[in-house]
């Protein structure tokens, strides 16, 4: 599993530079997995198909599957970053 690597990562965001399309609904394409990474503070990770609600921190990345709708909401001062794997990514 450890040669499991992302094809692409976003920017590192923080809470002021987060996009606008991040914070609303939007989901990955087909066959592509994301990571949500958080390097710094906290971040609300929250899925609508099926819906539910987890707290990402630098120990807790969050998983989002292919075309699976979501959004994020920085909860206060944070930075995180999305790696994109075309295969079910390690999990840590």
């Amino acid at each position: 599993m450890d040669d499991i690597r992302p094809y692409r990562s976003t920017p590192v965001f923080d809470q002021d530079t987060l996009p606008a399309a991040l914070r609303a609904r939007h989901d990955t394409k087909a066959e592509v997995w994301g990571l949500v990474r958080v390097i710094e503070g906290e971040l609300q990770l929250t899925y609508l198909d099926p819906p539910s609600e987890i707290v990402l921190t630098p120990d807790k990345p969050g998983l989002i599957l292919p075309q699976q709708p979501h959004f994020v909401t920085p909860l206060g001062p944070m930075k995180m970053r999305v790696d994109f794997y075309d295969q079910p990514p390690p999990a840590g």
